[in-house]
């Protein structure tokens, strides 16, 4: 079963340390967050940014962040990774002329 998504506004941020606070829209206390909840998005958490998370409760019954995403922040991997679409009836078409130019050369060398 998936774990609901919360929302909340990240209330401090210790950069030296890589890690801060949620304060959750419901009210309940809150939220612990390292950096490696937020994967790999294109820039760092700042207080007042909107965070949207899964929680889940940690060997010593204290609740963090899992899975989470800065609201209006790409994430890394979806950005970079992004490979362009290459037609390949181009390429064959590319081969082939090239082909073709190397027949012609061929019997134009041949028949001098």
């Amino acid at each position: 079963m998936t774990k609901p998504l919360l929302t909340g506004v990240l209330k401090t941020w210790k950069e030296d340390r890589g890690f801060g606070f949620i304060s959750p829209d419901n009210g309940s206390r809150d939220v612990f967050i390292h950096i490696s909840a937020l994967g790999e998005t294109s820039r760092r958490p700042i207080p007042g940014d909107i965070v949207h998370y899964q929680l889940v409760r940690d060997r010593n019954g204290k609740y963090r962040a899992i899975n989470a995403s800065i609201e209006g922040v790409t994430d890394q991997n979806k950005a970079t990774n992004v490979k362009p679409k290459t037609k390949p009836i181009f390429i064959w078409v590319i081969m082939g002329m090239l082909i073709l130019l190397a027949i012609i050369t061929a019997l134009l060398i041949q028949y001098r």
